[in-house]
């Protein structure tokens, strides 16, 4: 079928075949369109339209509703146009939309990255909540668990630091390899992987059993940063942060509502149906990511393991703004970590506290951080369009002022709430600027930035919780807050410093 175009008075422009098009893309009537198109020649442009009362130009209207324009329109599947597209990809050679793309001769062309609909963002963000929460069911639990174990309550203490084990294991070794493994297959295997770990720790007999399921829990845990990059790669430039702020919110509810969840599944089942709950969620999850997650190529050009794991020291000293984001992110989980595991033994009125809840009422003040945490995209957005250094400002400054409230939260349960969704604001708002800055380093390497990143990040972690237990037991929730304000206090200094010298 032939579409035809309007004719001008002594212009030749002729129309073509769809078939022709491709042959002779360099006909008359293809650099009217093209000029049309581009707006570059508004002599022509101005042609057209008039032409549009002609005869010809009904013509055209006429076509453009005939089945062809149709197909067009609908499935994108019409040769002319694509021929007309390709023919425009090879004169113009610079467009924007195939820059990236273009290859020396010989070489293979990239796969193009799938579209991310929202409802993919959903499903990255839950997976990745659902993920991080098998290494925080057990610990508003640790009672029941010593008591059912008969162990110590020091030793039920240890499954938090399997946990967090387990986890930076994942880190360092699984999460690297998102970059060079089909992300749709691998992290649908490690939720099933996560699903039988749950599964042997909720039927443990002893401890030692109980311990190795845990660690395995949190090495199959990592999937949450194999998700993040994932979202980042598939995202559009202007939307990443976005899209990184909406994924990592979900990481974090994942976090804060795991307490609620095993606080009101452990009060009708016991804490073992907490871990059967928690692997049928991970079963819904990994099909989910199965079917509606968009199948990807791999980022990056296929390495030896150990090529893998000695690239990612390679980044850490190429990039200046790696490392910068490293330090902060360890000062960022340690002070959330400082402030979750003191927290606990001030609700439970330990050292004289006011307070006496139960477990199931300490893991509900996990809900005051959630709002906290839906805050996360207007941070990304605002990184999105350009202001990143502002925004790492600002959550600086919001982590900082947070510490008055918390401090005073130590007496008064309302301002501790507030305290808490301030604070993690804060902490989320912190966290995603550091994932926004390092993700735009290097495109093909997201997943080892992560690693690099995260690992630092959970390490800052594991320093916060143990400090938050010498600190709580020798002076108590002030000396817990002034070890709050030092940290916040460095972080920001250091920011200070980075943003000082990149000017």
């Amino acid at each position: 079928m032939t579409i035809s175009t309007p004719r001008t008075s002594g212009d030749p422009r002729t129309t073509q075949s769809p078939h022709a098009a491709g042959e002779s893309s360099t006909s008359e009537e293809f650099r009217a369109v093209q000029e049309f198109r581009a707006a570059g020649d508004p002599s022509a442009a101005g042609e057209f339209r008039a032409a549009g009362q002609s005869s010809a130009g009904q013509e055209f209207r006429i076509a453009r509703e005939s089945r062809a324009g149709q197909e067009f329109r609908a499935a994108g599947e019409f040769r002319a146009v694509q021929e007309f597209r390709a023919a425009e990809e090879i004169q113009g050679g610079k467009d924007s939309r195939t820059a990236g793309g273009s290859h020396a001769a010989g070489e293979a062309r990239p796969a193009v990255t799938p579209a991310l609909s929202r409802i993919t963002v959903l499903v990255f963000a839950v997976t990745a909540g659902s993920s991080a929460a098998g290494n925080y069911y057990l610990q508003p639990l640790l009672h029941e668990v010593a008591g059912d174990l008969r162990i110590s309550t020091a030793t039920a203490a240890l499954l938090v630091s399997a946990a967090q084990i387990g986890y930076l294991c994942g880190l360092a070794f699984l999460v690297p390899l998102g970059d060079f493994l089909r992300r749709h297959r691998m992290v649908p295997a490690l939720l099933v992987a996560s699903v039988v770990a749950l599964l042997v720790s909720a039927v443990a007999p002893n401890f030692a059993v109980l311990f190795a399921g845990v660690i395995a829990t949190g090495v199959t845990a990592s999937a949450a940063q194999v998700v993040v990059p994932w979202a980042s790669a598939l995202a559009h430039p202007e939307r990443r942060g976005q899209v990184v702020g909406t994924v990592m919110s979900g990481l974090l509810l994942g976090i804060l509502l795991s307490r609620v969840l095993a606080g009101a599944v452990a009060q009708l089942g016991g804490w073992r149906a907490v871990l059967v709950v928690a692997a049928g969620l991970q079963v819904v999850m990994a099909i989910s990511v199965y079917v509606l997650a968009p199948a990807t190529p791999r980022a990056a050009a296929g390495e030896s393991y150990s090529q893998v794991l000695a690239s990612i020291v390679g980044l850490i000293r190429r990039h200046a703004v790696l490392r910068q984001r490293m330090m902060l992110g360890f000062l960022v989980m340690a002070s959330f970590s400082l402030v979750w595991t003191a927290v606990a033994f001030l609700l439970a009125g330990a050292r004289g506290s006011s307070y006496h809840y139960s477990e199931f009422a300490i893991g509900l003040f996990g809900l005051a951080g959630v709002l906290g945490a839906l805050g996360a995209p207007v941070v990304g957005r605002l990184a999105d369009r350009g202001h990143l250094r502002r925004v790492t400002t600002l959550t600086w400054l919001v982590l900082l002022s947070s510490w008055a409230l918390v401090a005073w939260g130590g007496h008064n349960v309302v301002a501790l709430i507030a305290a808490l969704l301030v604070f993690d604001f804060g902490i989320q708002g912190s966290h995603l600027s550091n994932q926004s800055a390092i993700y735009a380093l290097d495109p093909a390497a997201r997943s080892r930035l992560t690693t690099a990143y995260m690992v630092t990040y959970f390490l800052g972690g594991v320093a916060g919780s143990v400090t938050a237990g010498v600190a709580y037991q020798t002076g108590g929730w002030n000396l817990v807050c002034g070890i709050g304000v030092a940290a916040a206090l460095f972080g920001l200094l250091l920011w200070a410093v980075f943003a000082f010298r990149r000017k």
